[in-house]
């Protein structure tokens, strides 16, 4: 199993921008696919951007497409979300989770999670 641990998160004016990171431990990272979520206060947790196990396939829930980017660094068992233009509705708790499967062309279902890490975007 991957072990995550987030980092990155902080306060931001509307419009900065933020790097959130992940680190990972575990033999499987390589080959898992990774996400990102967000829970905001009284709402689910959602989906925003996944990355498959090589990194070069990605997905996008609209509102973040354009301004969002994920990313990872297999050497490094980081995977990363870059925040641009950051909106004050994109503040949330943002964790990231390792796909149950291995080998993932596409992130399918959270098989673990990190602690997760706080963005508070001030309009």
């Amino acid at each position: 199993q991957v072990q995550l641990v987030e980092s990155g998160g902080g306060l931001v004016q509307a419009g900065g921008s933020l790097r959130l990171s992940c680190a990972a431990s575990g033999r499987t990272f390589s080959t898992t696919a990774m996400g990102w979520y967000r829970q905001a206060p009284g709402k689910e947790r959602e989906l925003v951007a996944d990355i498959n196990w090589r990194g070069d396939v990605t997905y996008y829930i609209d509102s973040v497409k354009g301004r969002f980017t994920v990313s990872r660094d297999n050497a490094k068992n980081a995977v990363y979300l870059q925040m641009n233009s950051l909106k004050p509705e994109d503040a949330a708790v943002y964790y990231c989770a390792a796909d149950k499967a291995l080998w993932g062309n596409r992130f399918r279902s959270p098989g673990s999670w990190g602690q997760g890490t706080q963005v508070i975007v001030q309009s």
